[in-house]
């Protein structure tokens, strides 16, 4: 018998949701003005178009466009790492309205405007409790998921 996966935990709480059972996708966490019903992400209390004090939260995603991104050569901090020559960078549009930044996944020649992302979860690092630690990503869809 196998052995259970290691429970995971979110590198700063609150901003997305890790799935719980198979066939679930993770999702960010956002908040919907009460008044003018504007969808931001991360979560805010009053809202920026219209400075109603009040906000429902909502989740986000799963899916988004890729509106921009970049490349970054040299990794934050300026640590080279011959494994992780660098990562994409960008700003995804979902459907229910925020445009978001997030790093993202794949090969530099995989990523092009307009095409469709996935939010996906990355581990980082096991805590000292034997959790592991994840961050959110967008990564490219595969031609037969973009199809679903």
């Amino acid at each position: 018998m196998s052995e259970p996966a290691p429970a995971r935990v979110p590198i700063e709480p609150g901003y997305f949701t890790i799935p719980e059972g198979p066939g679930q996708a993770p999702r960010l966490l956002g908040s919907r003005c009460a008044a003018c019903a504007e969808v931001f992400f991360p979560r805010r209390v009053v809202c920026a178009k219209c400075l109603h004090r009040g906000t429902e939260d909502v989740e986000l995603g799963p899916r988004g466009t890729l509106h921009t991104w970049t490349y970054c050569h040299i990794p934050l901090f300026g640590k080279l790492d011959a494994e992780v020559p660098g990562y994409g960078v960008g700003q995804i549009d979902l459907p229910e309205g925020p445009r978001v930044q997030s790093v993202l996944s794949g090969a530099r020649d995989e990523l092009r405007m307009g095409m469709e992302l996935e939010l996906d979860l990355e581990v980082l690092r096991t805590d000292a409790e034997g959790r592991e630690v994840v961050i959110y990503r967008f990564r490219p869809l595969t031609p037969a998921e973009a199809g679903r």
